[in-house]
């Protein structure tokens, strides 16, 4: 079976460790993933709660299918209230943890209450210790995971951990396992470390057994077959993320300069492989596209163990700062990955900085003395120091762009990319409309997997069109368009995406962004569970998982104004094929969001409809 039917249970203010077990009713109703983290957070938080009080939950779940030798399902969330933007955070990773943690026994770990002092969780199957940590306190990340695993005289022990970024509170501190694959955005390092946890080490010697084994082989033979013949997974192996640059560069939607312009001059270089070593992959993944680099030169060294700098990483503090030297990105990744620290939010938020310091709104009294300007490469490293240590101007942008936003001033406010208080990734929507839809629409903030891409659905002969069309998306829908056809398409695939969380799939793995299709991946649970199961209880799965989500949102105090996007995202690109043209309406966004909140049963309160709640068994919320 593909879970153990245990949630383990921790309070760090009192030391009790506890078991829950669940019958196999309750993972057929919440699969995994984000539907059992929702699940505890909702039963376990208070509505007013701070995020970084010891009363806030934080819930480590991985997916229904993660530890299995299945292909691309290695993926955990980590869920809490988010610090960042005082709604739900929400943040899934790859790596090795998660699959550990099942293998140790549990489907779940569930957080509560703060520890006087440092500690640090030791899980070794049955057996639950909480440890001091006081040695630890302070460290960055590579230290701290050979130190423990010195420590327990296992080199295969799986390490979770926050670096000083999480310990002092940066709002958006990571999490982060094997040193290189994070559970960013929303600030749950900041979680982490309020309750002064640093790290969770986890060895299973359990293993899962799925119904019928030979299928799993089988899906796992034919993905590694034909990972470097699909042409969407060859890419990922062969070049990873960063290959997306000068492909979005070339479309004209390269974030360039605070989202100002969509082309970049410096993205040949901010591409290269010039430092690339081999990549390395996650748990049972065949499609090993997890980028590493390493220099070695006098003015700059980057450890390869810290991994290297992906796509998002590369355009934040990048092109969208105008800096387009490769070597001084990847040093500063490496910075993030030894301290914990969202490289997306960090760049947006510096990028923000610097484009009020360019309009006079801030100067060099403001900044400690450095020149934020657009393409001043040597003040990165130095304020990315400050944010660390929250010293002087880094201490403010430690907050996120919307709250140095309030200290800026009124003015400031016009040049925020952001929603929900979470700055944007690394796509315009300017240029494919389905992102503002998305940013406008994801429970946690901007983010760009809440559905799927437009590029993807844009002919008849594309990808997404012809892998799901069993979902009833049979026609292409022009990246522009803004009307029914895109609001179902990206009703459909949040959906989609949702029930993806629960099972623990990576998206680089499967349709639409990869090459597993839908039919393996309904197999892979049928041979897991050995359940009667179709795409239509997935489905509903998946929907459950948002209303939870919905719900969580409308306790906080979210309504429907807050789906919105800045106003920065009405403005046309300055540089580009999209220079000067209006290609997103604010009022046509708005229509579409009202379209969307009809599908999935929302009202205008934030929150999920009695009758769409009790449709789909989630009841016992209503009340």
């Amino acid at each position: 079976m593909s879970f153990n039917g245990k949630i383990l249970k921790v309070d760090l203010t009192s030391s009790e460790v506890k078991v829950e077990e669940q019958p196999e009713s309750f993972y057929r109703r919440y699969q995994g993933g984000h539907g059992i983290g929702l699940y505890y957070l909702l039963k376990e938080s208070k509505h007013d709660v701070d995020a970084l009080e010891p009363e806030n939950p934080l819930i480590f779940a991985p997916g229904l299918l993660t530890g299995l030798r299945a292909p691309a399902v290695p993926r955990y969330v980590v869920i809490s209230k988010s610090p960042l933007t005082g709604a739900l955070g929400k943040s899934e990773a790859g790596g090795y943890w998660g699959p550990e943690l099942k293998k140790a026994g549990f489907d779940a770990l569930v957080i509560t209450g703060s520890s006087k002092a440092p500690v640090y969780l030791l899980i070794r199957d049955d057996k639950v210790e909480i440890k001091d940590a006081g040695h630890l306190w302070g460290s960055e990340t590579g230290p701290v995971q050979e130190k423990l695993r010195e420590e327990l005289g296992d080199k295969g022990t799986q390490v979770v951990q926050i670096g000083p970024a999480g310990e002092k509170g940066v709002l958006y501190a990571n999490i982060v396992n094997n040193l290189a694959h994070f559970n960013g955005r929303n600030g749950l390092g900041a979680v982490m470390g309020s309750k002064n946890l640093k790290a969770i080490a986890v060895r299973g010697s359990g293993k899962l057994k799925a119904k019928n084994e030979e299928r799993l082989k089988e899906i796992f033979r034919w993905t590694a077959g034909q990972v470097k013949e699909h042409p969407l997974s060859s890419m990922l192996h062969k070049h990873g993320t960063p290959a997306g640059i000068k492909t979005v560069n070339a479309q004209g939607g390269l974030p360039t300069n605070n989202f100002e312009l969509g082309v970049f001059e410096g993205a040949e270089e901010l591409a290269s492989e010039d430092y690339s070593l081999k990549p390395k992959g996650c748990y049972a993944c065949p499609v090993v596209c997890k980028r590493v680099v390493e220099v070695n030169e006098d003015d700059i060294v980057v450890d390869k163990m810290y991994g290297g700098p992906e796509y998002e990483t590369l355009a934040a503090l990048g092109s969208n700062c105008g800096i387009g030297d490769l070597k001084v990105v990847a040093k500063v990744n490496e910075i993030c990955n030894r301290n914990t620290l969202d490289t997306i939010t960090l760049g947006m938020t510096i990028s923000f900085a610097m484009k009020c310091f360019e309009e006079g709104i801030i100067g060099p009294d403001d900044t400690d003395g450095m020149e934020l300007k657009f393409g001043n490469k040597d003040v990165l490293i130095p304020l990315v120091e400050k944010i660390i240590k929250r010293e002087g101007i880094g201490d403010l942008l430690a907050l996120g762009s919307k709250k140095a936003a309030e200290k800026f001033g009124p003015e400031s406010k016009k040049y925020l990319v952001e929603s929900k208080g979470q700055e944007a990734p690394m796509h315009d929507p300017r240029v494919k409309t389905g992102l503002g839809l998305q940013y406008a629409l994801s429970i946690n903030g901007a983010d760009h997997w809440f559905a799927q891409h437009d590029p993807f659905f844009a002919a008849e002969d594309g990808f997404g069109v012809i892998e799901m069309a069993g979902l009833g998306l049979t026609e292409a829908v022009d990246p522009l368009d803004t009307g029914m056809a895109k609001v179902r398409l990206i009703y459909y695939t949040s959906v989609l995406n949702s029930v993806y969380d629960l099972l623990g799939v990576c998206v680089f793995g499967y349709v639409a962004r990869s090459l597993i299709p839908l039919n393996f991946l309904l197999d892979q649970v049928v041979a897991a569970t050995g359940w009667k199961t179709s795409w239509f209880e997935l489905m509903k799965a998946g929907e459950r998982a948002m209303a939870m989500a919905r719900e969580f949102n409308r306790r906080q105090g979210l309504e429907q104004e807050a789906d919105k996007l800045s106003e920065s995202f009405y403005r046309p690109l300055a540089k580009g094929p999209f220079a000067g043209k209006i290609t997103l309406k604010e009022e046509d966004l708005n229509d579409a969001v009202e379209k969307y909140y009809a599908l999935a049963g929302w009202n205008k309160s934030g929150g999920v409809s009695r009758n769409k709640l009790e449709e789909l068994g989630l009841g016992w919320l209503v009340q």
